[in-house]
Formats: C-alpha cells, sequence, structure tokens
C-alpha cells in the first residue's frame, strides 16, 4: 500500500526507474500521529478491467481535501488506497498515522469513481466498518455518499459531504476536533444521523475561484511505485490534472452529485504554473486532465497555451471535450499546449438518439471537428454509448457507419448506464432490479434495464466496433495485418447478427418523448 509523505521527485530530464519491477506496496518514511488520516475506496485490485489496462492515476480529489486541511494547520496523512490490495490495508494505516478523525474523499474527477461501482462501495463501507472499530470519528464525501448518505451514516459514519468536499471537510474536522459531534450540525453540506434519521444537509455553494485551493498532495502518495506500474506496462509514466471543476451541459445520463450544473474553471497561469511544477518535480511523459469538459472557453485555451509556451512547461496531453467546443482557436491553443489526443464524447451517430439523450450536439459536425483535429496533429478519439432507451437497429447502423467514415484513433464503448439522480435513471428506475443499480466493476457492460437488446447482443456490438475500427485502420494504412484483422471484423460482425436475431428484448423501455432542445450553457465567464 501506499501511505503517508512518500512521493520521490526526480530531476527533470533524468531516466526513468529502469527496467519493469513488480509494484510494493511501500509505507510512509515518517510515522506518527496525525489529525488527518485521509484516504479513498478506488482499489485496482478489485477491478479486473483496470489491472489488466495497468494505468492507475493518484486520487487527486483525495489529494485536493489532504492540501486543504494541511494549508491550514492539520497534520494529515493519506491512505492511496490504488495500488493497496484492498480496505483491510487501511488498518496498516492507522498503527503508522494514529488518526483523530478519519476522512475517506472519493475522487471526484476520476470517472470510475463516478461511476460508483459496487466494489468500491463495499470497500469505502469496510473502511467505514474499519475506522469506527477504533472508535474513530468518520467523514465521507464523494458520488456515491452525497447521493445516498444514508447508507453510510447505517455503516458507522459519523458524517456525510454532499457535493464538493474541501470547505466543508474543513469545518468538519475543526468541529470534531474541538467540539466533537456537537459542531457538526451547523457545517454546512454536512448530512449527520439523528434519532429520526438523516438530517437534512443545508446547501453548500461550491468554491467559485478554484485557485484558491493549494495543489494536489502529491507529496502524500508514492509517486514512484505509481511510475514503476506505468514503466512496467507501458515504457512510459503519466500523471493527472484537472483545469475545471464541474460540467454546465445537460446530457441527460451524467450524474452531478457534485457540483449539480455549476462549473469553475482555474486560471489559465494557475494551471500552466502547477504543470511547470510537475515537469520539474516528478517529470511524468504525459498528462491526463481529468476535467469533465476541458475548455469549455476557447479563449482561455488560446491563453492557456501560451502561458505554457512561455514557461517551457509543455508535456503530452489528452483530454475530454465535445464536438462543439473544436473549434479553431481551441485546436490551436490545444496543440501549442502540447494536446495530443482529444476524447469526444460522441456517443451515437444517430441524430435522433442524441436528441433523446439531450446532448446538443450534433451528430453531421462531427467529421469537421476531427479533421480540424488531425490538421493539428492531435489524435481523435470516440466515447460511443449503445442501449440508449429507443435505440433501434438503424441507430446502431449510424453509429457504425460514422466510425467508419471518421476512423477515429480509438474508441472506448459502453453501454446506457443509469446513474442516481439523472433524469434518465428516474425513466428507468422501475426496471432496475434489487441489487443491480450499478455494475460490480468497470467491465461488466451489463444492461441495467430493458434496452432494444439483450446484454450479450451489446457485448458483442462491443467487440465488433473494435474490431472494425482496427480493421479500416490497418487498411487505410496499407498495413499487412489489414487482411487478418478484416477477417476477425467479419466474424465478430456474424456474431453481432446470429445474436441479434433471438437477443430482441421482450419489452423494452420506450423511447422518452421528445422535449424541447434545452438552451445552452452561458460559457461567458470562468464560472456560473
Amino acid at each position: 500500500m501506499t501511505l503517508g509523505p512518500a512521493g520521490r521527485a526526480r530531476p527533470a530530464g533524468s531516466p526513468p526507474t529502469p527496467g519493469p519491477q513488480p509494484v510494493r506496496h511501500t509505507l510512509a518514511t515518517r510515522r506518527g500521529a496525525v489529525d488527518v488520516l485521509v484516504a479513498h475506496a478506488l482499489f485496482m485490485a478489485l477491478d479486473p478491467k483496470q489491472v489488466a489496462k495497468q494505468r492507475p492515476f493518484p486520487p487527486l480529489g483525495t489529494l485536493y481535501a489532504a492540501a486543504h486541511l494541511r494549508r491550514h494547520g492539520h497534520a494529515v496523512a493519506v491512505f492511496d488506497a490504488m495500488l493497496a490490495p484492498g480496505p483491510e490495508a487501511i488498518r496498516r494505516a492507522f498503527e503508522l498515522h494514529p488518526p483523530r478523525v478519519v476522512a475517506i474523499v472519493e475522487d471526484s474527477f476520476n470517472f470510475l469513481s463516478k461511476m460508483c461501482l459496487g466494489q468500491m462501495r463495499q470497500a469505502a463501507l469496510a473502511m467505514v466498518g474499519a475506522a469506527r472499530g477504533r472508535g474513530l470519528p468518520v467523514v465521507v464525501a464523494g458520488s456515491d455518499a452525497s447521493d445516498a448518505p444514508g447508507r453510510y451514516l447505517d455503516a458507522g459514519a459519523t458524517a456525510v459531504i454532499r457535493g464538493e468536499a474541501e470547505h466543508a471537510l474543513l469545518e468538519a474536522v475543526a468541529a470534531l476536533l474541538d467540539r466533537g459531534t456537537r459542531g457538526l450540525d451547523a457545517v454546512a453540506g454536512v448530512v449527520t444521523r439523528h434519532a429520526a434519521g438523516a438530517a437534512p444537509a443545508p446547501v453548500r455553494e461550491p468554491e467559485r475561484r478554484p485557485d484558491r485551493f493549494a495543489w494536489p498532495a502529491r507529496d502524500l502518495v508514492d509517486i514512484d511505485a505509481y511510475r514503476r506500474v506505468w514503466t512496467a506496462a507501458h515504457g512510459s509514466f503519466a500523471l493527472n490534472m484537472v483545469a475545471t471543476r464541474g460540467c454546465p451541459f445537460h446530457c441527460n445520463w451524467c450524474a452531478k452529485p457534485i457540483w449539480g450544473q455549476r462549473y469553475a474553471m482555474r486560471s489559465a497561469v494557475d494551471v500552466a504554473d502547477e504543470m511547470a511544477d510537475v515537469k520539474r518535480t516528478l517529470a511524468p511523459d504525459r498528462l491526463w486532465f481529468a476535467d469533465d469538459i476541458f475548455g469549455l472557453r476557447p479563449e482561455w485555451v488560446a491563453e492557456l497555451g501560451a502561458a505554457i509556451d512561455a514557461r517551457g512547461a509543455r508535456i503530452p496531453f489528452q483530454i475530454q471535450s465535445r464536438v462543439d467546443l473544436v473549434t479553431d482557436v481551441a485546436v490551436e491553443g490545444l496543440a501549442r499546449a502540447g494536446c495530443d489526443e482529444v476524447w469526444l464524447g460522441v456517443e451515437s451517430g444517430s441524430q435522433r438518439i442524441l436528441d433523446a439523450m439531450e446532448k446538443g450536439i450534433r451528430a453531421a459536425d462531427v467529421p469537421a471537428a476531427v479533421a480540424r483535429l488531425r490538421q493539428r496533429g492531435i489524435r481523435a478519439c470516440f466515447f460511443l454509448q449503445l442501449g440508449y432507451p429507443g435505440e433501434a437497429w438503424d441507430d446502431i447502423q449510424a453509429t457504425v457507419d460514422l466510425v467508419r467514415a471518421t476512423l477515429p484513433d480509438d474508441i472506448g464503448v459502453s453501454v446506457s448506464y443509469p446513474l442516481p439522480g439523472t433524469r434518465f435513471h428516474t425513466r428507468v428506475a422501475r426496471e432496475l432490479r434489487a441489487g443491480g443499480d450499478r455494475w460490480t466493476d468497470s467491465d461488466d457492460l451489463a444492461m441495467l434495464f430493458h434496452g432494444t437488446y439483450t446484454t450479450d447482443v451489446y457485448r458483442a456490438l462491443h467487440r465488433a466496433l473494435h474490431a472494425d475500427l482496427a480493421a479500416g485502420r490497418a487498411e487505410a494504412a496499407r498495413l499487412a495485418v489489414a487482411r487478418g484483422l478484416r477477417t476477425a471484423a467479419t466474424d465478430a460482425w456474424r456474431t453481432v447478427a446470429r445474436l441479434e436475431a433471438s437477443g430482441r428484448a421482450a419489452r423494452p423501455t420506450p423511447a422518452p418523448a421528445p422535449a424541447e432542445p434545452l438552451p445552452p450553457p452561458d460559457l461567458s465567464r470562468a464560472a456560473n
């Protein structure tokens, strides 16, 4: 496991840790009692798909919370679940860093945390129980806890933070250290358990100027352990950053329990300064910007490119964006800043399905966005979503045709996943089976409601789309392997055809009634 202040930097330009090495679950080099042990429950070891990918990232949201507590005078240690074997490992953290308070703060910038996977929930609840077994007060923050605080309070949590964690956590810790649980009810954004049940939490405004937060406390995790995993598996090392909190768009399947429809952008200068510091002290080979949507304002992207250029802070990085944000100004700024890969939320090639999702983009605009990115040497990749209510075979074929026409550099294919708090979840809630309202791990791909087809069909489509793209790209590049890849793709489509004939759901969820288009968000300011 990785605990405490053990991040060891290497000078920029020095060689990476030599050779593939096994992960060592290192302990903190400095031991001792702390005010707060900050933890999270995203264990790579519990998710077979993530174990296979070997692409772990430090928990940014957890490290932001730790940095905020430390800046305000609290002694802090971190239990980093990412490279730990399982929730029982936190017991060793209690021994190394005896805390007065335990804060389980999930990484709200990592999409896996936002999915509220079953394994992650069970791990978090086990950690709550372990802390309470030692008589320690426990504060929990994250998407799952925000959606259902009672579940965590029933497991023994002292308090649950709904929404953004940093300010509420600081006040909750101060109350616990000073007055015990008596002061918690006055903390906005905090839910506690009373005799009559979960007390309602006063609404807390999220921070509108995120530059006020200290940079993530990366020194409190073992960065070299991450470097070893990445280097052994990929021959290079990646780290993560974030420039924007929240997303103001209206996709009706996207859960937003932390920031709602709010967004807040860091200044381009602050982001560039952090990037320069990361390059100098940790020297990653590339970065992943974990923003839900990066670069909401094209002029901000241009400013970032200039700031990074001025500091010599360029590190190749990838982002997530939208088709309608890929303007000439934005692409120029991205290229100048060092971006070499953009994942676009394309979702479907069918305009009918995009409109039902309230996505707010046009399928016809995808090819031009791809072309703009490629003109500046930036890889264009697609997120695709199958199985949305009302999706017929013609809609699926439109998605296949779009992939074949544009040949994106990569695709991520999933099925529609009803997250609590979304309009989509409300629409299908009655169909969710008891205890089956979420995936166990990120490779599940099970239909949780009645799609047009059964889960087996969508899993076969997932494989066929990947195989078809691999063949198409090889054919376009005139590679010798193209014939073999096309044969594999043809076999995959035959499997889809065989399953499709018998894999129609008896009573599929109907398509939603057409809704009036929602107005696009106002992106004229750095925060809304």
